[in-house]
């Protein structure tokens, strides 16, 4: 394991499941290697009894004297019942046991709470988040090589675009390419028949695409996610949340103080987006765009008959292009 043999704990976190799957399994096969034969794996969801994990951590086998506990929590919240085992566990972890947390992905709050921070301090956390989009090229060649192939810039910037929001997918088709060519380089043109279009995006894709000014993705990740129908209230409804955060950062002068802070929950990523775009962004390129969404959602109710409403949402681009981009269009 990644401090010896010894037992220890182990939290697994994060928003992609491909690495959350991959760095489970690699803690696992680093316990049985070690000699931790015996396992254990609770659930916590529902109505779960949280004794069960106190029973776990007290109860060693007669035959084993080495084991695994494995808690998942897929809701990622354990309650009031759950923070205070947790918290009891890890001031007393169980001898010849190592144990493996699993919660899905956490936000700031997540992380400041009691239960977490019991986690942190008594084990080691590994954050399995999906890698940004300009890393995602770099991510594939490093798969790439791990299977002894390697790809040119643009073949692996076809690659990023495909499997974008689906590294499961990805992880198949790269093995795909594994099993039809030889190690070395791949042919660009071979690559782009065997691949299929595996890409899956959400909402706030779309939403980051257009606040960072990057209208070419913006655009892709509309395309597809009209292709599934996903519902145009919750799209028009995020990002008119959201430029009316950059509306109120940008009449601040582009800084956000603590009340904009706490009034337009500006933590994290979405403060490091909303405030880059109030500052590229005029308010009246924000106060367009805030009624092109009014427009777009009368269209998906079927009130402005005239106008197709993946048109108009497609429109918003031009509106939040950067000045260059819009003076070319």
């Amino acid at each position: 394991m990644a401090h010896g043999d010894r037992p220890g704990l182990w939290t697994v976190l994060g928003d992609e499941p491909l690495l959350m799957l991959e760095a489970a399994d690699r803690i696992r096969a680093s316990a049985r290697a070690a000699g931790f034969e015996e396992r254990t794996t609770l659930t916590a969801a529902g109505h779960f009894d949280w004794m069960q994990l106190a029973r776990a951590a007290d109860c060693l086998s007669l035959f084993a004297t080495r084991r695994l506990i494995e808690l998942r929590i897929p809701g990622g919240k354990p309650g009031d019942a759950g923070s205070e085992a947790i918290r009891r566990y890890c001031e007393r972890l169980p001898d010849e046991t190592v144990t493996l947390v699993s919660i899905g992905s956490a936000d700031w709050s997540t992380r400041k709470t009691v239960w977490f921070k019991a986690l942190d301090q008594a084990g080691t956390v590994i954050d399995c988040n999906a890698p940004a989009t300009d890393e995602l090229p770099g991510w594939i060649a490093s798969r790439l090589a791990a299977q002894g192939q390697t790809a040119d810039s643009q073949t692996l910037a076809f690659l990023a675009a495909r499997f974008e929001g689906n590294l499961l997918a990805a992880r198949q088709e790269l093995d795909k390419l594994a099993l039809l060519f030889s190690p070395g380089p791949l042919d660009a043109a071979a690559v782009r028949e065997a691949v299929l279009d595996v890409a899956r995006y959400d909402p706030q894709q779309w939403v980051e695409a257009l606040l960072l000014g990057d209208m070419a993705r913006a655009g892709r990740v509309l395309a597809g996610l009209a292709a599934e129908a996903v519902s145009v209230p919750s799209l028009t409804w995020l990002l008119s949340d959201h430029l009316q955060a950059v509306w109120a950062v940008a009449e601040a002068g582009g800084r956000a103080d603590d009340g904009l802070r706490r009034a337009h929950r500006l933590y994290g990523e979405r403060e490091r987006l909303v405030s880059g775009a109030a500052r590229r962004l005029s308010l009246r390129q924000v106060e367009r765009a805030i009624r092109t969404l009014a427009m777009a959602e009368r269209a998906g109710k079927g009130l402005e008959p005239l106008h197709d409403v993946w048109q108009i949402l497609a429109n918003l681009s031009t509106g939040l292009a950067p000045e260059r981009r819009r003076a070319a269009a």
